[in-house]
């Protein structure tokens, strides 16, 4: 008896030890898309493990056989039919199982959120759609349990992430700030200051873009503050309201999008992040958000190609003929009739204009813009000093620092010192502080819901290997030198026809940085030359989401500066597109294609500048004879 017991414990510690592998497989692969399984815990004496692919009604598929990688055995392989698969090894099958979906189902969801954006003009309910989808093709195929895991798998799961919380938290602060130094009069009071400078029509055109500079923060206040503020003083100059509106527009998104301190930066920097783990770098997002400013050629020449004009008294297209109507007539008549509103004094986020002052304004921002500095020093710093390295530069600072602790301490310290002023100078009790706190908050939640949405799509294409996918599909017709160009009209023509820069980043930043990575892969790219061709696709696709945001008819900017600015809205939409065409263009051709190739990018706006005074003097006609 003693024998026989002593017996079946030998055998079953001896079955144990010989299954007691461990396998790591995709629960979600594609077909014919390679996918590796890797074994742990198995025999160092072989030097490869056969593996069989079993279906689900126990049918043979393939065999392959693993080779032998330090401490695992791994290898890939690829189904050609969609199903679910076990792996066996030594007749012994493990629990694990490997969903198999068809390739261009993995396409359905972005596909889906980019249409119904187009057809409704509803991006959440886009994405919410989009996810939706997702999910459904990810379990089973049940609309019930597709629902629930929408919710509390794929949206929980976007805001419990700690980096996730920390963009959220500084965006809602951020938009706090915002409503401190709107309500307090210190919006108003930094454009003030430019007011005197406008004698004639080209000092009052460049005041109002002067203006839009230097309210960078958020492109809805400047909006609404530069259009409101500079429109009775471009009126007394003749300066048409179409030029005006084009003015308010293009110191909007394209302003906010490219300073690194504004409400737009939690938000691209949170796309970054997402989109680099997506391919599994741990690379700093706002490193890389910092690295992709110069390449962003649309907004820097848009910003540029303003003064131009206006230094050279010309213009070209619809805007010329509004020009010229202006200096001849004044205010047209059809601006005067339209629904145009002042937004300025009857939004809630605004006030008390009688006690405007520059510093309620500047004070905040700067604490804002020097306290991300210092808290990215003092985290890169702190970093270095626990790596062991006591040799550093700069560059290595902000690479090893903490952007996210830095950009919170900072938006929160200005939120203090915002409400500390407005205090001491009795322009609101602390009532009406709180309030108008909180009403710059809820500014910002749409922002919040949005990127939500968008981590939870962006994990949708990860988990159905959207980007294995499309990079399979395009990898062998597309050189990487010509993506970030491609990417840029991808963009341009989504953001344009869905009305909205945001919307468009968080469908395509999650898809652009792992095609961008396996792309580069793909063609054996070294190191400095991938990270080229991803920089120029990630700015790409920033750059390419205002243009659309910039001229699309039915972009928020875009309606908001007609009605800021008291223009027809047709009117400013068939003046502002030519111009915003012409720049596109010439920023495609100088810039996103030459630098992909390794042209300077510098050298590339210097370019752009030149052809843009050469365009505006060859086509451009004095508005003025």
């Amino acid at each position: 008896m003693k024998k026989i017991i002593f017996l079946q414990l030998f055998l079953l510690i001896f079955s144990g030890s010989i299954f007691s592998q461990k396998i790591e497989v995709p629960t979600i692969s594609l077909t014919n898309i390679d996918f590796e399984i890797k074994i742990t815990d198995y025999s160092d004496s072989l030097l490869s493990v056969p593996v069989r692919i079993i279906s689900s009604d126990n049918k043979y598929v393939n065999q392959i056989f693993l080779s032998k990688n330090e401490n695992s055995f791994s290898g890939k392989l690829k189904i050609p039919e969609s199903g679910r698969y076990f792996v066996e090894l030594n007749n012994k099958r493990f629990e694990a199982t490997i969903n198999v979906l068809p390739g261009i189902i993995s396409i359905i969801p972005p596909i889906v959120a980019i249409l119904f954006a187009l057809i409704f003009r509803q991006v959440l309910f886009s994405l919410l759609l989009g996810i939706f989808v997702g999910t459904f093709f990810l379990y089973d195929y049940n609309p019930i349990i597709a629902f629930m895991r929408m919710v509390d798998v794929y949206i929980i799961n976007s805001l419990i992430d700690k980096s996730h919380i920390q963009i959220i938290v500084f965006t809602l602060m951020f938009g706090g700030v915002i409503g401190l130094i709107s309500k307090s009069g210190g919006t108003t009071g930094i454009a003030n200051l430019l007011i005197p400078l406008a004698k004639n029509r080209k000092s009052g055109l460049l005041a109002t873009w002067l203006s839009g500079i230097i309210i960078f923060f958020d492109d809805y206040a400047n909006t609404l503050v530069v259009g409101n503020l500079m429109r009775p003083l471009t009126d007394k100059l003749k300066i048409s309201r179409e030029k005006l509106a084009f003015l308010v527009d293009a110191t909007s998104a394209p302003v906010a999008s490219i300073f690194l301190i504004s409400s737009w930066i939690g938000y691209e920097v949170g796309l970054i992040q997402d989109g680099f783990k997506a391919i599994g770098s741990e690379i700093n997002a706002y490193n890389v958000f910092l690295d992709t400013i110069i390449f962003r050629f649309y907004p820097i020449a848009m910003l540029l190609f303003i003064p131009i004009t206006i230094m050279m008294k010309r213009d070209f297209g619809p805007m010329l003929k509004a020009e010229r109507k202006a200096v001849l007539n004044g205010v047209e008549s059809k601006h005067l009739k339209s629904k145009s509103n002042d937004i300025l004094k009857s939004t809630e986020l605004f006030g008390n204009e009688d006690k405007a002052k520059w510093y309620n304004g500047v004070i905040p921002i700067l604490i804002i813009v020097f306290g991300t500095i210092a808290g990215l020093i003092f985290t890169g710093i702190k970093s270095l000093e626990v790596q062991g390295i006591n040799s550093y530069s700069i560059r290595d600072i902000i690479s090893y620092s903490d952007s996210y602790a830095a950009l919170l301490w900072s938006s929160a310290a200005a939120c203090v010192v915002a409400g500390v002023m407005i205090v001491s100078q009795k322009i609101m009790n602390l009532g009406e502080i709180m309030d108008a706190w909180f009403l710059g908050i809820r500014s910002m939640f749409l922002a919040v819901v949005m990127l939500t949405l968008a981590w939870a799509i962006g994990t949708i294409t990860q988990d159905m290997k959207t980007a294995d996918y499309i990079i399979s599909v395009i990898s062998d017709s597309i050189a990487p030198h010509w993506l970030p160009v491609l990417v840029f009209i991808v963009c341009a023509a989504t953001s344009f026809s869905t009305g909205t820069s945001w919307g468009t980043m968080a469908i395509m930043m999650p898809l652009v940085i792992p095609l961008a990575f396996h792309v580069s892969s793909i063609n054996n790219f070294s190191e400095a030359d991938s990270y080229l061709i991803m920089v120029g696709s990630i700015s790409s696709v920033l750059a390419g989401c205002v243009f659309g945001d910039h001229c699309s008819p039915i972009s928020d900017t875009t309606i908001l500066s007609s009605m800021a600015s008291g223009c027809d809205h047709v009117a400013h939409v068939n003046t502002q597109l030519p111009y915003a065409v012409f720049v596109a263009v010439f920023c495609m051709l100088l810039g996103d294609i030459p630098t992909a190739f390794g042209f300077p990018p510098l050298l590339s706006i210097a370019l752009i500048v030149l052809t843009l005074v050469v365009g505006v003097r060859l086509i451009g006609k004095k508005v003025e004879n």
